[in-house]
């Protein structure tokens, strides 16, 4: 009962972390160190099954997008041309996909094995503040979606594969990406959490397989896969509803209290770790 509790409270934390930007791996790998749960049976495999719940948060809230959005690709590469927003948007989530999938193909291992320290989570949770510091001066906030190009989209993807590393904070990032690029807040919110989703399936979907194929081979307990399925549950229950209260809380705050928060828990860290 108390390893389905921590499930829980994983799930909880994962939903809501990895929409706002505060960096959910950097706080799932303080927490599990914190709770004493084992590294080696489940933390990264758990961490990353836990983005199929995150994975479903963001695409049942925006459902609606996703029947323009993939259609509209498919139909791109049947007549060759982009003639709406809805295609243009499709490929700018292609472009801004890349970038973060090739870095991830490239240094996987390094990063589920060098970076996994709760002092360079810190450190990073207090350095990718600067990034959302300079996106709330220097950003002038004033587009909206439809009149974003596929170079910000990319940029926004480059963003995204910084975020690979614990502590950035995949969301923090691409919105200030964003919001550098003159998106408003909400907007670059938006499409911050739709370019996300192939991303956080891509991670979830790999581990969670391999979670799935290890169960049948016997090589799981289904005490285990329990653990798992209630992560995965609660993150997309809290996942769905941090989108829907963070969107509309960027339609008039700003990065800050984000920012203040990130400062205080790295420099916490350091000062505990040290």
């Amino acid at each position: 009962m108390i390893e389905i509790f921590k499930a829980a409270i994983l799930g909880v934390v994962q939903g809501i972390t990895e929409f706002l930007p505060v960096s959910s791996t950097g706080h799932l790998i303080i927490l599990e160190n914190y709770l004493g749960i084992s590294q080696k049976t489940f933390g990264l495999s758990f961490d990353a099954s836990l983005h199929l719940g995150t994975f479903l948060a963001v695409f049942i809230f925006f459902f609606r997008d996703w029947l323009k959005i993939i259609p509209a690709w498919f139909s791109t590469l049947k007549k060759r041309k982009i003639e709406n927003f809805e295609e243009r948007l499709s490929w700018m989530i292609v472009l801004g996909t890349i970038p973060a999938a090739i870095l991830g193909f490239l240094f996987d291992n390094m990063i589920e094995t060098s970076f996994r320290s709760t002092v360079l989570v810190a450190w990073f949770l207090i350095l990718g503040s600067v990034i959302f510091i300079a996106a709330e001066v220097l950003g002038k906030k004033k587009i909206k979606l439809e009149r974003f190009g596929y170079l910000g989209g990319f940029i926004v993807g480059l963003g995204q594969a910084v975020a690979l590393i614990p502590g950035v904070s995949r969301s923090g990032i691409t919105i200030s990406f964003g919001m550098l690029g003159n998106l408003k807040r909400e907007e670059a919110a938006r499409f911050a959490f739709l370019l996300s989703a192939p991303i956080i399936l891509g991670a979830g979907g790999k581990k969670s397989l391999e979670v799935a194929v290890s169960f049948l081979k016997g090589g799981i307990p289904f005490s285990e896969i329990q653990f798992f399925l209630i992560g995965i549950v609660t993150a997309a229950i809290f996942g769905f509803l941090t989108i829907k209260y963070f969107l509309r809380f960027l339609s008039k705050g700003n990065l800050y209290p984000f920012i203040i928060y990130r400062l205080v828990l790295g420099g916490l860290i350091l000062i505990l770790g040290f």
